[in-house]
């Protein structure tokens, strides 16, 4: 399926009417998400839907006459358009839901749909229709659509004889269940532990109001993001860092070992019956970096890229270290720590007082004005139900240079923090994707700090966090308005979806950006030193990171080269160790709460190589200006704009004018090595 995962509030309690039957696409896709009250009324909208998309496929399999674009092509990309609508609303409704119960009837309408989607790709009297449509006169856009559609039923096996195509069907069906399992087990597995109150010291005095101590006189952290983040950096105390980080990396262990396996075997057995030497392979044809040996190379040229600046990076923290506790020695509890220290003694920048300009609500606006700024279109409130008293719901207007001023391009809900049972990450999900008259509709879900300055202050890292999700929606709503429903939004390949987010979060290094939102308790703007203090600061960790994230890649990769490992655990640490300049030590088991390995599968590398797009892409706004109006609407028209019309390398070489070159990275990395 296409990449999916990447206000006024209004009562939690109201459930939008469900229609008797879905009727056409339109009745289905106009209309906003329904608040679901219980797993009941999930179970009625997913039967609803696939009664709708079973009738569509009938139809389409059933098709008379002389196939043509009327007649088949445009009922095929409804259908398609339904199927993603669908999807996305159920990831939601999995991810945000309050009890258990309605997101296991989530996660099991997830496995139908996906499910589906496999008896779409498998439907030989469908395939041979399909192929009977002449677009030899059509617009580049369907020629490219049509060439797409017919490469993804190959891959799938629909030339296979009856037996073969059973055989898929029921693999994709496990692999479908499986992967539900998975995800579920991370949402639902909060760890936490117990920690004195003495334990805190070092802690930003507003996380330890919002912590109160407890009948047994106890602090209670758990390992979502904003306990885990301010903990790492600032407690002075190792032994919690450690009890905290040895949890959070155990999440969803045990009871992932066996989903996982699951998964890895039942993707090894799909490729093996569509006759790949394995799913890496597999996943990864339709891709930019299309072998699994083109995103080893490109993994290991990253890593390369990033071992000066790491090396410098380690060197620098052991010499921090020495001086403040020479007995210890640097390692993974330890690290994030010790950048702190690196930061306020070696660059004279305090992260404490940074985060005092960052607040949810600030944050939030400026995201939304820079956005307005950049793109020329307005954020304005939208008035609808929603799940949970903390969402917020807004629609995105043209204002007119791209559509007539007014046109509601998209609409999307923000789920911003933290609570039990949610999904415990950050991610964009495609609710729906625009055309015509249907806008686009997107959810961001996060786990960011709630409140205000006294118990809400957010990281700088949780702002970068905001924009980055906050690109994905934007490229799905920017990217709709296409002729087919396949190709809006973030319909580009895999590999290059994170690209076009990862670009942005250089503005949240401006000090014109933050100078708009970035304001203390008092009133005050962050002052232009700060921002430069963070400036001269920016790269130091970043060789560090690459070199992590080229180890995740790595086991990502391997993972699916071939059945499961005996021991997940050991060949996660010693595939990730592989690059990491700290090694994840014994009795760690981060593999079952790295939930890329489900969506992502083989192709985790995707990050790293999207920073190189991004770094490419950024190249033309340094030399324009980072608000100069021509560069930002010929990005917003010949990238974002373009959805997936065409292939992600033409796109950027369009905006750029030039093929993507790993320079820009290169040099960006290079800056690691560099102390004042």
């Amino acid at each position: 399926m296409k990449t999916l995962i990447t206000a006024t509030l209004m009562s939690a309690t109201a459930l939008t009417a469900l229609p008797a039957q879905a009727g056409t696409v339109e009745d289905f896709l106009g209309a906003p998400i329904a608040t679901a009250k219980d797993a009941a009324a999930i179970d009625a909208r997913c039967d609803m839907v696939m009664t709708e998309l079973e009738r569509q496929l009938g139809a389409l399999e059933n098709g008379k006459g002389t196939a043509n674009v009327a007649n088949t092509l445009k009922p095929y990309d409804e259908m398609i358009a339904l199927l993603y609508a669908a999807g996305g609303e159920f990831v939601v409704y999995r991810e945000v839901m309050l009890d258990a119960e309605r997101r296991e009837a989530a996660g099991n309408c997830e496995s139908k749909i996906d499910n589906f989607d496999s008896t779409i790709k498998l439907s030989r009297p469908l395939y041979d229709r399909l192929k009977l449509v002449d677009v030899s006169d059509e617009d580049a856009q369907t020629r490219y659509y049509m060439a797409d559609i017919l490469a993804e039923f190959d891959r799938n096996g629909v030339s296979l004889d009856d037996e073969g195509r059973a055989k898929v069907a029921q693999i994709q069906e496990e692999i479908a269940k499986a992967g539900t399992d998975f995800d579920r087990n991370i949402a639902e597995s909060t760890g936490s532990i117990k920690a004195l109150p003495a334990e805190l010291a070092g802690l930003p005095q507003d996380f330890i109001d919002a912590h109160p101590v407890g009948p047994d006189g106890l602090v209670t952290l758990t390992t979502a993001g904003p306990d885990v983040t301010p903990v790492l950096a600032y407690a002075e105390n190792e032994n919690l860092r450690e009890r905290l980080m040895r949890v959070y990396y155990s999440r969803a262990y045990p009871e992932n070992q066996e989903a996982l396996s699951r998964l890895i075997n039942t993707r090894d057995e799909l490729a093996k019956v569509l006759g790949r030497e394995n799913y890496a392979a597999l996943a990864l044809e339709p891709r930019m970096i299309d072998t699994p040996a083109k995103a080893a190379e490109q993994i290991e040229q990253v890593a390369a890229a990033s071992l000066p600046a790491a090396q410098a990076d380690i060197a620098l923290k052991k010499e921090v270290l020495a001086e403040l506790k020479p007995d210890e020695d640097l390692d993974i509890f330890n690290t994030s720590y010790v950048a702190t220290q690196v930061l306020k003694d070696r660059y004279d920048l305090d992260p404490q007082e940074v985060r005092q300009y960052f607040t949810y609500d600030n944050v939030r606006d400026g995201v939304f004005q820079l956005v307005e700024d950049l793109f020329q279109v307005d954020i304005v409130p939208w008035e609808t139900d929603v799940w949970h008293e903390d969402v917020e719901t807004f629609e995105i207007r043209d204002r007119g240079q791209v559509k007539p001023a007014g046109t509601v391009l998209g609409h999307f809900y923000l789920d911003s923090h933290p609570r039990d049972g949610k999904y415990s990450h950050a991610n964009h999900v495609t609710m729906r994707d625009g055309m015509g008259d249907n806008p686009a509709m997107s959810a961001l879900v996060m786990n960011l700090p709630k409140g205000g300055y006294d118990t809400g202050l957010m990281e700088h890292a949780d702002v970068e966090t905001f924009l980055h999700e906050f690109g994905h929606l934007i490229h799905n709503i920017l990217g709709g308005g296409q002729r087919w429903y396949g190709q809006a939004g973030v319909a580009t390949e895999r590999d290059f979806v994170e690209a076009p987010s990862q670009m942005l979060e250089n503005w949240v290094y401006d000090y014109d950006t933050l100078a708009r939102f970035a304001k203390n308790e008092a009133g005050e703007t962050i002052p232009r030193e700060l921002v430069e203090k963070m400036n001269a600061a920016r790269y130091f960790g970043r060789g560090q990171y690459e070199r992590r994230q080229a180890g995740y890649s790595n086991a990502s990769l391997n993972f699916y080269m071939g059945a499961a490992p005996e021991d997940l655990s050991k060949a996660y640490r010693t595939w990730v160790n592989e690059y990491s300049m700290l090694p994840f030590p014994e009795g760690t088991h981060s593999e079952g709460r790295f939930g890329h390995l489900n969506g992502y599968s083989a192709g985790y590398y995707t990050y790293g190589w999207s920073r190189v797009i991004a770094a490419d892409l950024f190249t033309r706004f340094k030399q324009a200006g980072l608000r100069d109006p021509q560069t930002a609407m010929d990005y917003r028209l010949k990238v974002l704009g373009a959805g997936g019309t065409r292939p992600a390398a033409e796109l950027v070489e369009d905006f750029l004018g030039r093929p993507i070159s790993f320079e820009a990275f290169a040099e960006e990395v290079a800056q690691g090595t560099k102390k004042d």
